[in-house]
């Protein structure tokens, strides 16, 4: 005799659910910028677009205009989170001594290259553009009281906060690219090997700086050549007050641009 049909096994009468896959984490702000910022570590700066973003979170491009305007946008809030990896050191009050502001100066300008580049091009977003993100302007607030310490003007401390970060943006970009290039199979070594390569050809007599300096100017690793950098850098700052160096109103302030009427 012939046994009966499993009763645990579905009747071919009874519905079957279509969903097969869990249900999908709910798209917000933050999802959204972590999302853009695994593609970016992963494939780089031109990788992160809409469309790609969206299908990463298993949506569609226009549900993410909720959340930013357009790409730039989201750029700049990867930027920010970026900037929120920066180790910061404790706040300083107006008027307080720092003795150890240098220091303190020296490694927060480190820690910012080495954070900015190990993610993929990001930096280059503060290139012609001022960032205003809570993380950027943290970041910004803390390196003016560092520079308070060293007892500069006002003025100067201000010219100073865009030098720095015109010299961590421009060292980050070049440290992301080694980095690419490393993870094609290129090395420090290999690099400085087709330089010296590349100098031991020239014509002594139309190079001649070039090729006497052949040794020097393939020494230092890129950290020692950026600390190096760091260090003109501050001292430049300190040996050369805007208010003495630029020429002056009746204020004592630097002239206005002139203004030109059309």
């Amino acid at each position: 005799m012939s046994k009966s049909p499993s009763t645990s096994r579905t009747s071919a009468s009874e519905p079957v659910s279509r969903r097969t896959r869990p249900a999908k984490a709910a798209l917000s702000a933050d999802a959204l910028v972590a999302a853009a910022l695994a593609i970016l570590d992963a494939d780089g700066l031109e990788a992160v677009t809409m469309r790609r973003v969206a299908q990463a979170l298993d949506t569609g491009p226009a549900s993410l205009y909720v959340y930013v305007a357009n790409r730039d946008e989201l750029l700049a809030q990867i930027y920010d989170r970026v900037m929120g990896e920066i180790p910061l050191p404790d706040a300083t009050p107006i008027g307080a001594p720092l003795p150890n502001w240098r220091e303190l100066l020296r490694a927060l300008i480190h820690d910012a290259i080495a954070v900015l580049g190990s993610h993929r091009g990001i930096a280059s977003v503060a290139l012609g553009d001022v960032p205003t993100g809570p993380n950027a302007l943290a970041f910004a607030e803390a390196l003016l009281g560092l520079l308070a310490g060293s007892g500069i003007d006002d003025l100067t401390r201000s010219l100073a906060l865009d030098l720095i970060n015109m010299h961590i943006t421009a060292a980050a970009v070049e440290q992301s690219t080694y980095h690419d290039k490393g993870a094609r199979g290129m090395t420090e070594e290999s690099a400085v090997a087709a330089m010296d390569e590349a100098f031991a050809k020239l014509s002594p007599t139309e190079y001649p700086h070039l090729v006497s300096m052949r040794e020097a100017l393939t020494q230092g690793s890129g950290d020692e050549r950026d600390a190096w950098g760091t260090e003109v850098l501050i001292n430049g700052i300190l040996a050369t007050p805007a208010r003495g160096s630029w020429p002056q109103g009746p204020d004592g302030m630097p002239p206005a641009a002139p203004t030109h009427e059309a």
